[in-house]
């Protein structure tokens, strides 16, 4: 069985942004410094960055194998998928439904929708919101089960080569089917007690209102293996492509100041989106800051990101919890810097305990194809 490995270190950076924005904006939900609440409000578009890359990341993959052999293994696919997702996922779900302590909050959704991954459709994050951020996870799986078989469709289809026109009438949708929701949906629930349920539930949380990150990063993907001028061009400018993705962010923000604002609910994601696909068209980029440098620090971060992602809210509750418990009281700069580094320290023990026997058995399997 060959292989298509490549390794875009300037991806790292952006993990470990991802994972910091995410952790930051959470941190909110627990006694945190005034100071958190206003760096950490824009950290859900962590979420989004993660997305973009996951695009790219997955969509290279397999645009390089369709490249080299026209298909796609599907066996070995999915085997890297299950065995890099799944066990550290089962994991954080078990310690979910079987200790109590460790839940951030009091009710979960039912454990169909979570072993499943249909935990984002329908979720009550008001009264159902212990484990809530699996919400993306579910989405991601769902686009992992998706994509190859769509691209094989194309392949047979002989519509390959629309797919970049394909990606971008995705965008289009999302925007349509964000406003269509916005006003049937959300304004008739804009001064009851309701809103905040409905606006997650209906337009933060279903995978068809949350695309444009993932469609961004499979364009990026695409291009990248497939127009020698595209990459030829992001190889010459990285540089400008990260200021571009920095100032566009910038003005991204700015449109999601309020983020269930009427603009921020049917463009603010798109605009997000677009963003971040030109910082990581920067981080591919031979010629940019970010690929350039290298860091032990974002490296390590970014391996550790998932297993921060599961554990993180649990994490962070049980330790303020258990301490509160204890009456020792600890300055609230101390008390985040001790949450963080507790998060590190179980996303330590998931690499060890889960993701390298884990690791072990993917390797194993793809052996025997």
């Amino acid at each position: 069985m060959n292989t298509f490995s490549e390794r875009f270190y300037g991806l790292d950076h952006l993990r470990a942004a991802a994972i910091v924005l995410v952790l930051f904006y959470h941190y909110r939900s627990f006694d945190h410094p005034e100071w958190v609440d206003e760096y950490g409000r824009f950290g859900w578009t962590g979420v989004d960055l993660f997305f973009v890359l996951s695009g790219f990341l997955i969509s290279n993959q397999l645009f390089k194998e369709i490249k080299a052999r026209n298909t796609i293994d599907l066996k070995s696919f999915f085997i890297k998928r299950f065995f890099r997702i799944i066990p550290p996922y089962l994991f954080t779900v078990l310690l979910y439904f079987s200790v109590p302590f460790f839940r951030e909050r009091e009710s979960l959704a039912p454990l169909w929708k979570f072993l499943t991954f249909t935990q984002n459709y329908g979720l009550d994050v008001i009264n159902k919101g212990t484990f809530s951020h699996a919400w993306s996870l579910c989405i991601e799986e769902q686009f992992y089960l998706l994509l190859p078989f769509s691209l094989l469709l194309f392949i047979k289809t002989r519509g390959f080569r629309y797919l970049k026109y394909m990606i971008l009438s995705l965008l289009i949708f999302c925007i349509i089917i964000r406003c269509f929701i916005w006003y049937q949906l959300i304004v008739p629930s804009l001064n009851t007690d309701d809103f905040w349920k409905e606006w997650y539930m209906n337009l933060y949380y279903p995978t068809y209102t949350r695309l444009d990150s993932l469609a961004v990063g499979v364009l990026v993907g695409y291009l990248f293996q497939f127009s020698p001028k595209f990459k030829a061009f992001i190889n010459t400018f990285g540089n400008l492509l990260f200021v571009s993705g920095i100032a566009l962010l910038g003005f991204s923000f700015w449109v999601c100041n309020e983020q269930v604002s009427k603009n921020a609910s049917i463009f603010g994601f798109t605009w997000v989106a677009i963003s971040y696909g030109l910082i990581v068209m920067s981080a591919i980029s031979s010629s940019s800051v970010l690929s350039r440098s290298r860091s032990s620090v974002t490296s390590q971060l970014a391996s550790l990101s998932y297993a921060i992602y599961l554990s993180h809210k649990g994490i962070i509750h049980m330790v303020q919890t258990g301490l509160t418990s204890l009456d020792i009281e600890i300055p609230e700069n101390l008390l985040l810097l001790i949450c963080l580094l507790t998060c590190i320290i179980g996303a330590l023990f998931y690499r060890y305990v889960i993701e390298k026997p884990s690791a072990k058995f993917k390797i194993a399997n793809l052996k025997r194809l």
